[in-house]
């Protein structure tokens, strides 16, 4: 399974029970639109480190890494390469 597929999965399935999931677009903002809050956040990282086996530190909690399928993506690739 790909990165954005285990991404999404992971949302839908954490953050979007019983919502229609076809909100969730991949540059769509996972706070704005109300799916993600800040507890939220915490429980996505514990996912990122679990499953991508990379460090999220505090300086990397910034809606430019965390928040849509595309910027958690794009952060995974980077924290991977580093």
């Amino acid at each position: 399974m790909d990165v954005r597929a285990q991404l999404r999965g992971f949302i839908v399935d954490n953050f979007m029970m019983g919502q229609d999931a076809t909100v969730l677009t991949a540059s769509g903002s996972l706070l704005e639109l109300g799916i993600i809050d800040s507890t939220g956040v915490l429980e996505l990282v514990g996912f990122l480190e679990e499953t991508f086996q990379i460090t999220v530190e505090d300086d990397d909690l910034v809606p430019d890494n965390l928040d849509s399928v595309d910027n958690l993506v794009k952060y995974i690739q980077r924290k991977s390469n580093s």
